[in-house]
């Protein structure tokens, strides 16, 4: 099963960008694919950004032009860059990995956009 560790959450005023960080606990090459998650107050946890170790990516339509997802293969990171940011984009930010059918998830990087 593969670690990992999210940093970069903060809060920040609409407008705004933060740059989100998932360390994970061995080589991105074997991971079939690295991705983002979020999860607001009383709401369920959904997709934002996707990537897999082909380089595919994918994105809510909600987060399309304003977030990047990128990897940076030599320090086994995952990237989430998030510029123009609304209130609305507030909340728990997760990582995920899915290798070999298993996902593994972070503990979640709390993301606060004030209006």
């Amino acid at each position: 099963q593969v670690q990992v560790v999210e940093s970069g959450g903060g809060l920040v005023q609409a407008g705004g960008s933060l740059r989100l960080s998932c360390a994970a606990s061995r080589s991105i090459f074997s991971i079939n694919a690295m991705g983002w998650y979020r999860q607001a107050p009383g709401k369920q946890r959904e997709l934002v950004a996707t990537i897999t170790n082909g380089g595919s990516s994918n994105y809510a339509d909600s987060v399309k032009g304003r977030f990047t997802i990128s990897r940076d293969n030599a320090k086994n990171t995952v990237y989430l860059q998030m510029n123009s940011l609304k209130p609305e984009d507030t909340a728990v930010y997760y990582c995920n990995a899915y290798a070999n059918g298993i996902d593994s998830w972070g503990q979640g990087t709390q993301v606060t956009v004030s209006s």
